[in-house]
């Protein structure tokens, strides 16, 4: 989508409507992307006494994911140290509503990705909430984040015509702050564990 087009969707209250809020800067919007801030909230992955994080909520010793991370919080302008081959789940400055009809890619800007710090996520339509971004330093360096600082960028993808996609039923909707995995809730992972337990009495011969 090209800058026109998110103009255009900017001023629309419908369904097929873009918000972005708040928009601090009219040069957010460049040519083919919208720059983004990172926001306020942090969870940072710490290191615990447990071998992995567990998944599957029929192992006697899984745990919560969310007690795998601290959360951690800082004003606009202050700074926050993403180290070497730490996970930090964090979000965007902006509570962003994407069109029924528009998907977004969320990317880090080049000036990040040249630090070593890579974003790379897709959301779907008709999202509503502060877009969540997983950081992760690929670099030797500690490497210095302000709050605030526009440190992504949205590229807006329209599907095919008359194709739209809409619905409440998603995990992370909603969400302004940053939110643990929640891989736990998948309900595959109990029909994969039936399966397993199908397959295991019929090789015992029960």
């Amino acid at each position: 989508m090209i800058k026109k087009e998110i103009l255009e969707r900017l001023e629309r209250d419908d369904g097929l409507g873009l918000w972005i809020e708040p928009l601090l800067e009219a040069k957010q919007i460049g040519e083919l992307t919208v720059d983004l801030r990172l926001g306020y909230d942090f969870l940072v992955s710490i290191v615990t006494r447990r071998p992995y994080i567990g998944i599957a909520r029929d192992n006697e010793r899984f745990r919560a994911i969310s007690t795998y991370f601290q959360p951690t919080r800082r004003e606009v302008g202050e700074r926050f140290i993403l180290y070497p081959d730490q996970v930090v789940l964090a979000t965007t400055l902006e509570y962003i509503a994407l069109p029924s009809d528009c998907y977004a890619d969320v990317l880090s800007r080049s000036s990040y990705t040249r630090l070593g710090i890579s974003v790379n996520t897709m959301v779907q339509p008709g999202f509503r909430g502060c877009f969540s971004v997983e950081l992760f330093n690929h670099g030797n360096n500690p490497v210095e984040l302000v709050v605030g600082a526009k440190m992504f960028q949205m590229r807006l993808t329209k599907l095919a015509d008359g194709m739209a996609y809409g619905g409440l039923e998603r995990k992370y909707f909603g969400n302004v702050r940053p939110t643990p995995s929640r891989a736990a809730d998948d309900d595959d992972l109990a029909r994969l564990r039936s399966i397993s337990d199908r397959a295991g009495r019929f090789a015992g011969g029960g």
